[in-house]
């Protein structure tokens, strides 16, 4: 195949050219880096969060020092319970003592007890009882070897029918809800794929065309599964961290091929040479893809500085996907593209599997553009209005952390949970109080924990079971104090403000040398909070700066990086209000199947701005490239919008759909934090492909008109990375008029507009 002799010198032109060149090196290297990221995933064990880890300011410092004092067992418990007969029966009494015994002689239990040793608890009915005990080991090793002791406490049901004798605790749950949250990834998946396949078909009109985004975009999602492993031993992962690598890498793995394969078809279909086709896809798309890729990292990073390891981690995986899914798209599919040529229209789907004609464009979108740009101003107000409405309910954004209440229901472990917090109120919410001192068993350390005790046991806002736990060296004082509430609400909260304004500065503080700090579910949840605001302000101006200098190199020009941020800001907004009206307030809670817990879950709301931030520059990037495009090769900016809008409208639209089909599906399934992930998503990105990119770019473009291009003469030394200047493209066969790039639009070099 001949080389293009006006072939662009960009970054992403040379590596598609050398791609095409080197094809059978591109694509067996692709495979073996996938199969060899896949296999370091399964040679390495993947390293994750500590409880202690995941909790933020004063919760975590409470949460570390119980931790390394050893006051963070996995400690367990087995209810048994009878509707009829209490405590004092023989056949009560022969169950509780069927399930020490079997549980006695299961490996690695410890500290077992039980109410008829003296230990354990027994209910204020005397209809429940507990059985506790501990698995040794570390979060990892107890993750395998709970399976024993559940398999001892079946045994034991199986034998009593009559009762109930379940399990409960820390790797219990966790086993459960770690088995829910793969079965929901998995379902996923299978949901994710069909749905992507048959958008790309329709879009792309053939079998073997749609097939290569989607392998590409599962090739990088399962390599990235399995490469993440690697970095996880120095910087351990979130659980969550999985459900981002598949959400953002099919999404954003699909779209790049997307963008670059309708690129190359387009120009084939205006009768390019195979080489020349994919030169300019390389020159053009695959340039936007590169910057794409880039502005989505930059955006991501934004959660590198929030302090949060539950968020490090999951910037690390997202980072990851999104630069593998670019590499692939500007290494691996030039070279897949080469190697099929015009038999990536093989498999044609009937009435939409025609060949495309090179100036095809939306019909749709084309007419609202005009009316758009007739009337710009009024197309700003009213679409802008919207927008503005939409995201006023965001002013009310509650941050909650979502506790085992909102867990879906049909986990049996989240039934034993109601039943043991229902018969032994002090298992439920409680602030944790650690105590740090020399001696914490004697002197003023130990008459302030009393003291302590005595007078939240006299608040109205304390229950009744509180306890006190010592480590060995006795330096170390974990005072549990049940409250009122679910961890999440009001009441927890005034609890826990109580607790830590009030009456450990009444019992403990002043006392020299010891510390003092509190933990819990709602102190997890405030401090939380407390911390990604203070943050908040680092991270937008991160995100900002960035995002700022790389479109202003770009698109040398200070107007379209400050519009694309506001723009931006605004879809942000609206999908922040969609979730307030629809999880906060509860008014979905039929349609997806939750219960609104009163907010939304804390980790959500810079999770998507970054997220929607980073993605929603994919569509801008696609559109003004193309724009730019035509305004350099002649066209007066009002044309060049109305062009480039209208010409990469159905390429822009079906990859929406293939987003917000993704996203989707992580609405249908079981945990809420998923449902809420996707849905903001989803909203997000179909609010910017339509509203922002399909009224309020054009109408503000046209309301600029050559002030879009402004760039002030002092930054005229800035480099030039191939946007200013369209790619120099090979003219068509025996055409004797002005150069052009196939779709009709002149190549005449345009100046740089200096607006009055």
């Amino acid at each position: 195949m001949s080389s293009s002799p006006h072939r662009s010198t960009s970054l992403a032109a040379r590596m598609g050219h050398w791609s095409a060149n080197h094809r059978k090196a591109a694509i067996l290297g692709w495979l073996a880096f996938v199969v060899v990221a896949i296999l370091a995933g399964q040679l390495v064990s993947q390293q994750t969060l500590t409880q202690a880890e995941l909790t933020s300011g004063e919760a975590g410092r409470a949460e570390q020092a119980l931790d390394d004092a050893g006051l963070r067992p996995t400690s367990e418990v087995v209810l048994v319970q009878s509707k009829t007969l209490t405590t004092e029966d023989a056949e009560f009494r022969a169950t509780i003592n069927d399930v020490t015994t079997r549980l006695s002689s299961t490996a690695h239990v410890e500290k077992l007890t039980s109410p008829l040793s003296g230990g354990g608890s027994v209910s204020a009915d005397r209809h429940s009882a507990l059985v506790d005990f501990e698995i040794a080991g570390t979060d990892e090793e107890t993750a395998d070897r709970v399976d024993p002791t559940l398999a001892a406490v079946a045994a034991v049901q199986d034998r009593h029918p009559g009762f109930v004798v379940e399990q409960f605790g820390s790797a219990s749950a966790d086993k459960d809800i770690d088995t829910v949250i793969q079965d929901d990834l998995a379902k996923a998946g299978m949901l994710s794929i069909p749905v992507t396949l048959l958008i790309l078909m329709i879009a792309l009109g053939s079998i073997v065309a749609a097939g290569i985004p989607l392998l590409l975009g599962i090739s990088a999602v399962l390599a990235t599964m399995g490469l993440i492993a690697i970095p996880s031993q120095i910087f351990p992962l979130d659980d969550n961290v999985s459900a981002v690598i598949l959400l953002i890498g099919l999404a954003v793995g699909v779209d790049y091929s997307f963008f670059y394969l309708r690129r190359e078809r387009e120009e084939r279909a205006a009768g390019r040479s195979p080489r020349d086709a994919l030169d300019i896809a390389a020159a053009t798309s695959g340039r936007a893809v590169l910057i794409s890729g880039l502005t989505v990292i930059v955006a991501m990073a934004g959660m590198l500085i929030s302090g949060e390891k539950g968020f490090i981690s999951i910037a690390e995986g997202a980072i990851m996907v999104v630069l593998i899914a670019m590499f692939a798209s500007l290494t691996v599919l030039p070279a897949v593209l080469a190697w099929l040529g015009d038999r990536v229209e093989k498999g044609r789907i009937p009435l939409v599997g025609r060949k495309r004609r090179q100036c095809e464009q939306s019909r749709f979108w084309s007419a609202i553009v005009d009316r758009v740009m007739r009337r710009p101003w009024l197309s700003i107000v009213l679409a802008g209005g919207a927008l503005v409405l939409l995201a006023v309910p965001a002013l009310n954004l509650k941050t909650v952390n979502t506790d085992i209440e909102q867990l879906p229901e049909g986990i049996g472990i989240i039934d034993t949970y109601d039943r043991v917090r229902a018969a032994f109120p002090s298992e439920g919410v409680a602030a944790v109080v650690a105590v740090e001192a020399e001696d914490v068993r004697s002197g003023e350390a130990a008459a302030g924990i009393s003291l302590l005790q005595r007078r939240a046991e006299s608040s109205d806002r304390v229950l009744k079971g509180g306890e006190v736990n010592y480590s060995e060296d006795g330096t170390i004082a974990e005072v549990v104090i049940p409250t009122v509430g679910n961890g999440t609400d009001a009441r927890s909260t005034a609890a826990l403000n109580e607790i830590r304004d009030e009456l450990i500065p009444a019992t403990l503080g002043g006392i020299e040398g010891v510390t003092v700090n509190v933990s819990g579910n709602a102190a997890q949840s405030e401090d939380f909070r407390d911390q990604l605001t203070s943050r908040l302000p680092l991270i937008f101006g991160f995100v900002f700066a960035l995002t700022f200098v790389l479109m202003l190199v770009t698109f040398r020009s200070i107007v379209i990086p400050i519009k694309a941020i506001l723009l931006n800001l605004l879809s942000v907004g609206a999908a922040y209000g969609a979730l307030v009206l629809v999880f906060q307030n509860g008014n979905g809670e039929s349609l997806l199947g939750f219960t609104s817990n009163g907010g939304v879950t804390s980790w959500l709301p810079l999770f998507l701005f970054v997220i929607l931030f980073g993605l929603s520059m994919d569509y801008h990037v696609f559109i003004l490239s193309r724009v730019r495009e035509a305004y350099q090769r002649g066209m007066d900016t009002s044309e060049a919008v109305r062009f480039g809008i209208t010409q990469t409208a159905g390429t822009v639209t079906s990859a929406a759909l293939v987003m917000v089909a993704v996203f989707s599906v992580f609405m249908t399934l079981d945990f809420v934090d998923f449902k809420q992930m996707g849905f903001g998503l989803a909203v997000a990105v179909l609010i910017d492909a339509t509203i922002i990119r399909g009224v309020l770019l054009p109408a503000s473009m046209k309301v600029l008109g050559d002030w879009n291009w402004y760039l002030p003469k002092w930054l005229e030394w800035m480099p030039r990375v191939g946007s200013d200047g369209a790619p120099h493209l090979p003219d068509e066969p025996g055409d004797s008029g002005p150069p052009d790039d196939g779709t009709g639009v002149p190549r005449a070099p345009k100046p740089e507009p200096v607006p009055a």
